[in-house]
């Protein structure tokens, strides 16, 4: 069998969330023809850098929509979301900076670019990477259609705050619920994890607040945007994000964010479509702004047209590719 030459893609990332919900959307539009890589098991090993490849020509460019390094790919084009797992500390940290000072650094040097999705984490891998002959790319991140201030939005005899997400520690939602019983007549709705429910309904039993908390799982788009479109406000906690996609679908939604100022990321998305707050960790600091948040009424005008299009990430993305790659090879279909 004749080796594969052109573009090749690890494919192995998909999903509803996160860089799964980013593989999905930006794969399909790519200019350039690809085939599959063919990879089995999880990208987000770090054995999984070492393993043996199905034999390419060696004019062959190899991309990954995520951190997943291959060190035996001749080149291998990456986009790095966030360094969140190097900063934030959790038991596994240590195990990724290992993962990250070795095949990662290697396989962007060897590269000479990386793709990312904010100037937030283009600053942070500029520092983290010590190597100004890399080439780092802002393709940013895109917006389901789904998310526009007209729609129907959900209903509630309440004014309520709205939380996308889950509750790793970064993520704080901590100080929302904290919050809570200081926040008269603010309720809470989060989309989270199913796994995460019990422990987020012993924190809000703990508290005091259960008849004030109510959890969704596993929403889809139109049921999601509908959840924006009713809420007063969107808390956005967060102390670190390498993007921050729930304030994204929020403002687009015509619903303002309610932000710890100094989350750089998110701040870069919502600026003046909301309020920026001085503490992550000042439970009354929240609460005020939730109560004021509740009480106003306020929507925004969403982000100019096209600024976050997944078709526009795309094409950036696939500049990048092209300028690599040799002759495309047969499009394996993504359907």
């Amino acid at each position: 069998m004749a080796p594969v030459t052109g573009l090749l893609v690890d494919d192995r990332y998909r999903g509803d969330h996160g860089i799964g919900r980013y593989a999905q959307e930006v794969l399909p539009r790519l200019r350039p023809e690809w085939r599959s890589l063919g990879l089995d098991g999880s990208p987000h090993t770090a054995l999984d850098a070492f393993r043996a490849l199905p034999r390419v020509d060696a004019r062959a460019l190899v991309y990954s929509p995520g951190y997943g390094a291959l060190v035996r790919a001749r080149r291998q084009i990456l986009t790095i979301h966030d360094l969140i797992q190097l900063r934030s500390p959790w038991p596994g940290r240590m195990k990724f900076a290992a993962y990250y000072a070795g095949p990662v650094r290697h396989v962007v040097r060897k590269a000479g670019v990386v793709l990312t999705v904010s100037e937030t984490s283009a600053g942070e891998i500029r520092d983290w990477l010590r190597d100004e002959s890399v080439r780092i790319v802002n393709a940013g991140n895109g917006c389901s259609a789904a998310f526009t201030p007209t729609g129907p939005a959900t209903d509630s005899a309440d004014p309520y705050v709205l939380f996308v997400g889950n509750v790793r520690e970064h993520k704080n939602l901590d100080v929302v619920m904290r919050a809570l019983p200081r926040a008269a007549g603010v309720r809470l709705t989060v989309v989270i994890p199913a796994s995460e429910s019990a422990a987020l309904s012993a924190r809000a039993a703990s508290l005091g607040v259960t008849q004030r908390l109510t959890m969704f799982h596993n929403v889809d788009d139109a049921r999601l945007a509908a959840l924006y479109r009713g809420a007063a406000v969107t808390a956005m906690p967060s102390r670190m994000e390498g993007f921050g996609l729930p304030a994204l679908e929020s403002i687009s939604c015509g619903t303002p964010v309610v932000y710890w100022r100094d989350c750089d990321a998110v701040s870069e998305i919502v600026g003046e479509r909301g309020w920026a707050l001085e503490s992550w960790d000042d439970a009354d600091e929240w609460a005020d702004a939730l109560v004021t948040a509740c009480g106003a009424g306020r929507r925004i005008a969403p982000p100019e047209a096209n600024r976050y299009d997944w078709q526009r990430t795309a094409a950036l993305i696939s500049d990048v590719l092209e300028a690599d790659a040799a002759p495309a090879a047969p499009r394996v279909s993504t359907a």
